[in-house]
């Protein structure tokens, strides 16, 4: 039998790690950059896509030096699932679910920023209370992914107590969003034209009482993070980017005013009445993880005081647009009147959405969450794309980890903040 011999060259190595070993010059520069001589043998390292700290199915690249690294390649896709191309095949009615499955922590905002393209290109006016109970959920979902954020990346840096207390608020929130939406994930509340139902007088009780008692809590994770010299040492002054760098990598959310941007859309460029709330927008000085954690911190008080105002001001008046071309009928009459059922057939199967392009875009809890809509005056999307603001920020991972020890790049991942269900879509 002959037997084979299989040379192990370049192959099953970075492109970066290649270009050193086959460049002297690049050597050089990388060992001036990080401060100390290269050695001559890099290691090649997958971390994911099944690592535990990879905030979903992430694969990265890891060129290292010892235990620093080099280079960070994040390579995804391993979530895709076309939902872009999968718009051209669905009604308008009948995409609204599947903008869930974005942005899952937070689902009631992908929701509003699809149902606002629509309703920007039917020329929609959406009804004060409509509007201000859209603002409401959405707060309630900004509060939810960040505390996720604060439990799961506190977890993976080895903190374990703020997980608990920060899923403890998270399960307040899921009972609130299944009294309100009658689920506690995917909900697809929100509607072309409105919201699927209106709250009740108990209900908005309950939401006022949990964003009262709200920023107490806060000040519970602050206690057990914030002054912690472990938490301190694991995030101040790692995976810094400055402001100019931030905007040229097209950051936005928190981790572009974590580098001292004050950019959010609620205040830029307002929709859902946002003009007609007092919030501050946090900001950062150094841009590092310990500063991204602190705006998403004070962010998620500034979401109670939202909703507080939200709750106390909530207009009387009908959560649904007039125009009954784009519109459904409410629900009770489409339960008692055939005329009605037959109507709510006719929009949700038939609605022509005019011929135009537009764009449509909301302060998500990651960033600039936009959709960019072709219409051709049929009943489905002739076009679709997703801004997806993960997918942009995580273009950022390479700048922030070189040079950082490989135990940092999971502080860093952290600090992000992404979900791969968005990025991949």
């Amino acid at each position: 039998m002959e037997t084979k011999v299989i040379e192990i060259g370049t192959q099953g190595i970075s492109p970066i790690h290649r270009r050193i070993q086959e460049n002297r010059e690049e050597r050089e520069r990388l060992s001036r950059e990080f401060g100390h001589e290269l050695h001559e043998d890099l290691l090649t390292l997958n971390m994911g896509p099944q690592h535990p700290s990879t905030h979903g199915v992430l694969r990265i690249v890891l060129t290292l030096d010892g235990e620093i690294i080099v280079d960070a390649e994040p390579v995804v896709g391993y979530l895709h699932r076309g939902k872009e191309k999968m718009a051209e095949s669905l009604r308008y009615f009948q995409y609204i679910p599947h903008t869930d499955r974005l942005d899952y922590l937070a689902p009631q905002i992908n929701n509003v920023a699809f149902c606002r393209a629509v309703e920007k290109a039917c020329g929609l006016e959406i009804p004060p209370r409509a509007q201000a109970i859209r603002v409401i959920v959405m707060e309630m979902m900004r509060i939810m992914s960040h505390l996720i954020y604060i439990g799961t990346t506190a977890l993976d840096i080895g903190a374990a107590s703020i997980f608990f207390h920060s899923f403890r608020e998270r399960e307040d929130l899921y009972d609130l969003a299944d009294i309100i939406t009658g689920q506690r994930m995917n909900n697809a509340f929100i509607r072309i034209g409105g919201v699927g139902n209106d709250i009740s007088t108990e209900t908005l009780k309950r939401v006022r009482e949990f964003a009262a008692a709200f920023p107490g809590k806060v000040d519970e994770y602050e206690k057990l993070l914030t002054g912690n010299r472990i938490w301190w040492e694991r995030n101040r002054d790692i995976g810094i980017i400055e402001a100019e760098e931030a905007i040229k990598f097209s950051l936005t959310g928190p981790n572009l005013r974590g580098s001292g941007v004050e950019h959010d859309l609620r205040r830029v460029d307002p929709y859902c009445g946002y003009e007609n709330y007092d919030f501050e927008v946090p900001v950062g000085s150094v841009g590092d993880c310990f500063d991204r954690y602190l705006v998403r911190i004070e962010e998620m008080r500034q979401s109670a005081r939202i909703i507080l105002q939200a709750v106390d001001k909530l207009p009387p008046g009908e959560i649904y647009a007039e125009d009954r071309r784009f519109v459904l009928p409410p629900k009770e009459k489409a339960f008692t009147s055939m005329e009605e059922l037959i109507h709510q057939f006719e929009v949700v199967a038939e609605m022509k959405v005019p011929r135009g392009e537009v764009y449509a875009a909301v302060e998500a809890a990651k960033g600039e969450l936009g959709f960019y809509l072709v219409a051709d005056d049929g009943p489905r999307p002739h076009r679709l794309h997703i801004r997806s603001p993960s997918f942009i920020n995580l273009q950022a991972l390479p700048k922030l980890s070189r040079g950082r020890y490989i135990s940092d790049m999971v502080a860093i991942i952290g600090s992000l903040d992404f979900v791969m269900g968005e990025c991949d879509r």
